[in-house]
């Protein structure tokens, strides 16, 4: 069980003024991108514009680009592995959603909901083996073995929530060890190449890692709050999304264990059917066992800790933004 370690209060985080700070970059990470999905196949073009297109934060290239700036500077390489962290990334959503046979995606149409699922299984597989190609510019073969470790944790992580599908007896830290191998993994190894490739020593990079690895932790467990407080609009998926394909998720695992014997069951149902129909009554459960505020009390300790492993870089707007992102990540509503 994670204790209660809360952040430092702030006032409310203008995201858009952290992402002015990159624009420069971000910019020439996006023609990048749009250079790589260059092919003379049409569908991997129509698709990889599609949902790399398709709104989303740019959060983890935009990472790197941040701690690569804290660090002193950026150069071509920090530029190349900002678009490939980006590929990965949209490689996984592609994988995800055939897997949770989702619909929507930030809002709109999924891709396998417009191409089906087997084009975006493929044009995953195109993007994943792009960014290798990309990799192998930086002439790097530190950057190559974190790149190749990360896929496979990320693969792992696929892997075990799996397994954890439809079964309600799954532990917090069994939940928490998928979450940090599918999602946190790849926030972490973002800021660790901005480390390794700006020539920092071992301290700051392991520093710049955990700080990457916590915030991770902290996005996908506000998801999981969001997943039973926001609205479908804001959030841009289904409400329900999770409990449909059956998956225990931080607030059902905290209402399994807290709630009373009736309530219990009725989580352990809905997860062992993945009943949408059933969310409503599965709500109100989470809602009286407080699961809700246990989840956001414990993504504010991972904040936290994130927060606290920037020690290792001097005080820079840069190094603001990177904590004003800690915490953002507890304070957004999608």
């Amino acid at each position: 069980m994670i204790a209660k370690v809360s952040t430092p209060a702030s006032a409310p985080i203008d995201f858009d003024s952290i992402k002015n700070l990159t624009t420069a970059e971000t910019l020439a990470v996006d023609r990048l991108i749009l250079n790589e999905l260059s092919s003379d196949v049409v569908l991997i073009n129509q698709i990889g514009h599609y949902i790399i297109g398709n709104g989303g934060k740019r959060l983890r290239p935009m990472l790197l680009l941040l701690a690569a700036k804290a660090l002193g500077r950026i150069d071509e390489r920090h530029l190349t592995l900002a678009a490939v962290i980006e590929f990965i990334h949209t490689a996984t959503l592609l994988h995800d959603d055939v897997v949770d046979e989702s619909e929507l995606r930030r809002g709109k149409e999924s891709a396998n909901a417009v191409w089906g699922n087997a084009a975006s299984v493929l044009v995953g597989d195109y993007l994943y083996s792009s960014a290798f190609e990309m990799m192998v510019r930086t002439d790097n073969m530190r950057v190559m073995d974190i790149m190749s470790k990360t896929t496979t944790a990320i693969a792992e992580g696929e892997v075990l929530q799996l397994l954890n599908c439809n079964n309600p007896e799954t532990s917090e830290a069994k939940y928490l060890e998928v979450i940090a191998r599918k999602t946190a993994i790849l926030f972490s190894t973002a800021t660790r190449l901005a480390a390794v490739v700006s020539g920092a020593d071992a301290a700051t990079e392991e520093a710049l890692a955990v700080y990457g690895q916590q915030l991770g932790v902290a996005f996908q467990l506000i998801d999981d709050a969001l997943d039973y407080k926001a609205n479908s609009e804001e959030l841009g998926k289904n409400l329900g999304d999770d409990l449909a394909e059956g998956k225990p998720t931080l607030p059902l695992i905290y209402a399994i264990q807290h709630g009373d014997e009736r309530q219990s069951q009725i989580v352990v149902d809905a997860i062992r059917q993945g009943s949408r129909e059933a969310f409503n009554e599965v709500y109100e459960v989470v809602k009286a066992t407080n699961a809700i505020e246990y989840t956001e009390q414990c993504a504010e300790r991972a904040a936290g800790l994130a927060i606290a492993a920037l020690d290792c870089l001097p005080d820079s707007e840069y190094r603001q933004a990177l904590e004003a992102l800690a915490h953002f990540s507890v304070q957004r509503s999608h």
